[in-house]
Formats: C-alpha cells, sequence, structure tokens
C-alpha cells in the first residue's frame, strides 16, 4: 500500500503539477527569445526541454511585458568573470508590489534543476557535494541566464541573471534555463543603468 502511495506522489510532483500550481501552461520545448537593449540586441535560447517550470515562468513574464524598460540594475565584476542582473528590482518596493498584484505574480517559484539521464528535473534541490555537479545537465557558461535564488531552494519568478564566463562553484545551486546564441558581445557591454527595451519570443 505504501509502495503505490509512493509512486502515485512520484508521477503527480512533476512539471505539469508546478505549472498549475502556479497557474501557467507549462512549455516543454525549447524557445528563442530576443533581447533588445540600450547596448544593442542579443538571442537567446531558453531550455524549455530541460526547465520547464523556470521556462514558462519567463515566457508569462515577457507576454506580461513586465521586462519593458527595466534597467539591469546590478552589475558585479570579477577579473574573470561579471554578473549582469536583471529583472523587476525588489527594491523598487512600489513597482514590484505593484507588479505583483496587477500580474498574480507568485514572488517565488521552485528550484529547477536538471540531471543527466533523469527524466524529470528536481524540485526544490540544491547540489550539496560537489561531486553531484559532474551529472548535470546544464552548467554555467558564457552567456547563461539563470534565476536570481529567493531561499535556498526557491528562484525568483522576476529577477534573472547572466554570467560572462563559466562558474562551476555556482552549478546546481541556480536554475540555469537559458544560454546567449548570439551577441554575446552586447552583453559584456553592459554597464549598470542600461535597460531592456523589450523582449520578443520568436514565432
Amino acid at each position: 500500500m505504501f509502495l503505490i502511495q509512493a509512486c502515485s506522489l512520484k508521477n503527480e510532483i512533476d512539471s505539469n503539477y508546478y505549472c498549475q500550481k502556479l497557474n501557467f501552461s507549462c512549455t516543454e520545448t525549447n524557445k528563442i527569445v530576443f533581447f533588445k537593449t540600450t547596448k544593442g540586441d542579443f538571442e537567446v535560447e531558453l531550455f524549455g526541454k530541460d526547465n520547464p517550470v523556470t521556462v514558462s515562468n519567463f515566457l508569462e513574464n515577457i507576454d506580461k511585458n513586465i521586462y519593458v524598460n527595466q534597467k539591469f540594475y546590478k552589475v558585479i565584476n570579477f577579473p574573470q568573470i561579471t554578473f549582469i542582473h536583471g529583472g523587476v528590482n525588489p527594491e523598487n518596493k512600489l513597482y514590484f508590489e505593484r507588479n505583483q498584484a496587477l500580474n498574480k505574480t507568485s514572488p517565488s517559484i521552485p528550484l529547477e534543476i536538471k540531471f543527466k539521464e533523469e527524466i524529470t528535473p528536481r524540485y526544490y534541490y540544491q547540489i550539496k557535494s560537489p561531486n553531484e555537479t559532474e551529472n548535470l545537465l546544464n552548467t554555467f557558461d558564457s552567456g547563461s541566464i539563470a534565476m536570481v535564488k529567493s531561499g535556498n531552494n526557491k528562484s525568483s519568478s522576476t529577477e534573472f541573471f547572466f554570467v560572462t564566463s563559466k562558474i562551476p562553484e555556482l552549478d546546481g545551486r541556480y536554475s540555469i534555463f537559458g544560454k546567449i546564441i548570439k551577441g554575446l558581445d552586447v552583453l559584456k557591454k553592459i554597464k549598470k543603468e542600461d535597460y531592456i527595451k523589450a523582449v520578443e519570443i520568436s514565432n
């Protein structure tokens, strides 16, 4: 009896379960989106096949136009890597609260990490042992995009960041859900206060 119940629970807690819980359509195919910024344009492939909940949430945000005219509010420069943060900055409390109310956006979504040879992603799970990173499907590379964390096992539903090079120290700790496939040079030119003119989904 216990085994039957356990299997049933496991089958229910998948990407469709979380998409229904968060009230959006689940996208399980890769998508291309175009970022139009004050420094130029770049093209991003979103890993809907591997990270359906995170990508579906991001596409919903694009459809709601919440990223239009939003600044890259934090740019952190290190000698070998730059972190470029975008999205709805929670420090702008008036805009953030108004956006949450108007769009009925949950402040967080589950951390979503996909392992090689596993059919479904793991949710609310964070890498604890460095040995586990060998089995990750997606790791941080030049142009990777991930959601900002909002807790140990949760991602922000609106904030994201890009990285300009590999950073294995963060692998398995964030939901990496896409990568720049064209225009990485544009990303590297972005400074704090540059902004997103629009994000468009390819047909």
